[in-house]
């Protein structure tokens, strides 16, 4: 099945001011900008917005919306990746986080975790320097030193594999990013997926650091007070995977649950925090005690990490992480130890 999107790379490109220039044919900057990031589906937007912006690009309504394959998931065996935010094969992937929350250390690994035969890891991190980097650049196949080596690498190893591009978010400031995507688009290299991080960490005060993305990491500075790692946010890491009829419907159900859970968790945590003698229903005690076993189930051991944390890297099928997280959240686990539940695989039988 295929879908509408905007070509936004097109629009930046012929637009660089866009959201300035919007005002000048009477758009509103907002509207713009959550049509490009995705935040307003292409199939919400206005015919005079579409037709407005058509005229800024001084293009044509068929090159303004492309028509986009609907996203394939890979798994890679990280429990909170595969089940809150999937990557979206030939998808567009960003890590928001300030410097040492450990988002270059999730990309090092999950392209550890790749099957080389079937997919090319291509890193250019050309503008960055710093803790972290070399994780990446350790874990994937191929080092670019140029864009134009980026680019070529690309059209030479996409013709035989599926490509995994990981960037800094310089390329996306630059521009080259969106000159990137066009280039490999005429080549018909597909699918390229793009991992984009951001070393310093700028990405988390602004509104649209990386444009339109398939998958959000976000990274979470509580969880890392506490060493729970990778210390990716359940809540608000998404994925588009996930919002449609791509995946299984009872994948869908119960990570409504588990986030719906973890808010209130989360709320109880606060709750506690600020008041040591809080006061809980029964009810609430219950959905605390699940959502701290839920929350402890979904920290894991890296590969990239075994030589500092002397834990052997786990991988756990999708599958497996399903079941386990409806055993959680049916109670299953209640009176199991929190701390059993930390940096596990799959959930042992009985536990």
């Amino acid at each position: 099945m295929n879908q509408l999107k905007l070509n936004v790379s097109l629009l930046r490109r012929k637009v660089p001011n866009l959201t300035s220039a919007a005002k000048t044919v009477g758009l509103r900057p907002a509207t713009v900008s959550n049509l490009c990031t995705g935040k307003i589906p292409i199939e919400r937007a206005e015919v005079r917005t579409l037709a407005a912006l058509a005229e800024l690009a001084k293009c044509s309504l068929d090159e303004l919306l492309i028509k986009s394959k609907d996203g394939e998931m890979i798994e890679t065996g990280i429990k909170i990746i595969d089940f809150f935010a999937p990557i979206v094969k030939g998808g567009n992937i960003g890590c928001v986080a300030r410097p040492g929350m450990g988002q270059l250390v999730v990309l090092g690994e999950v392209l550890t975790r790749v099957d080389k035969k079937e997919t090319c890891t291509i890193a250019y991190f050309q503008n960055e320097n710093g803790p972290g980097i070399d994780d990446v650049l350790h874990a994937a196949e191929i080092i670019c030193q140029t864009m134009d080596d980026v680019f070529q690498e690309a059209v030479s190893e996409g013709k035989k594999r599926d490509i995994f591009l990981a960037m800094d978010r310089s390329v996306i400031e630059s521009g080259e990013y969106f000159s990137l995507q066009e280039k490999l688009e005429e080549q018909n290299i597909q699918p390229v997926t793009f991992f984009l991080a951001d070393p310093r960490g700028e990405a988390v005060d602004e509104n649209e650091p990386y444009g339109p993305l398939e998958s959000l990491w976000q990274f979470d500075a509580e969880l890392i007070s506490r060493r729970y790692y990778p210390a990716i946010n359940p809540i608000y890491s998404t994925s588009t995977i996930l919002e449609g009829s791509y995946v299984d419907q009872h994948h869908m159900i119960l990570q409504q649950k588990a986030k719906k859970l973890l808010r209130r968790y989360r709320e109880l945590r606060f709750l506690i925090s600020a008041n040591t003698n809080a006061n809980l229903s029964q009810d609430d005690k219950e959905i605390f005690e699940r959502g701290q076993r839920l929350e402890a189930y979904f920290t894991q051991a890296f590969y990239v990490a075994e030589e500092f944390t002397k834990i052997k890297g786990t991988n756990v099928h999708l599958k497996d992480v399903l079941y386990d997280v409806q055993r959680i959240l049916n109670g299953d686990t209640d009176h199991a130890k929190v701390d059993k539940l930390m940096y596990i695989a799959s959930l042992p039988e009985k536990i």
